[in-house]
């Protein structure tokens, strides 16, 4: 079973069930199943302190990965992680792209999690950055 916990104000507008969909499409094509993932739906303030507390980087970003070093409880559950979204930087993004603030959400989600999964800009040819200008 694949568990997507979200966390997520209210003054955040997310559709919690099409993120768990992307994240189960996502898990389910690389054949894993017994696996759970936190994502959670922040504002600009909260990820910037995360960037700064984490990778020394004292700016806004718009989605943070945080694999987590021992990710296979005695329960069988794979626990990847966690994956932080700056909504206000999705909402910036989907203006700019004149898409819908959903999209660029999901678009975030899959990005994250291909981080949560090892994948990075460098080693992988079909990790594409979802967020990167035309």
């Amino acid at each position: 079973m694949i568990s997507v916990l979200i966390s997520s104000k209210s003054s955040y507008p997310v559709e919690r069930k099409k993120i768990k969909e992307k994240v189960k499409e996502i898990l389910e094509k690389m054949g894993m199943d017994e696996v759970e993932v936190s994502l959670a739906i922040v504002g600009d303030r909260k990820i910037k302190e995360l960037n700064r507390c984490f990778r020394h980087l004292d700016e806004v970003t718009d989605v943070l990965s945080f694999p987590l070093e021992e990710p296979r409880g005695q329960d069988g559950i794979l626990r990847l992680g966690d994956v932080v979204i700056s909504y206000p930087q999705a909402r910036k993004w989907a203006k700019e792209r004149n898409k819908f603030v959903e999209e660029v959400i999901l678009e975030l989600v899959e990005h994250g999690l291909k981080h949560l999964l090892g994948f990075n800009h460098d080693n992988h040819s079909d990790f594409k950055i979802s967020t990167t200008k035309n």
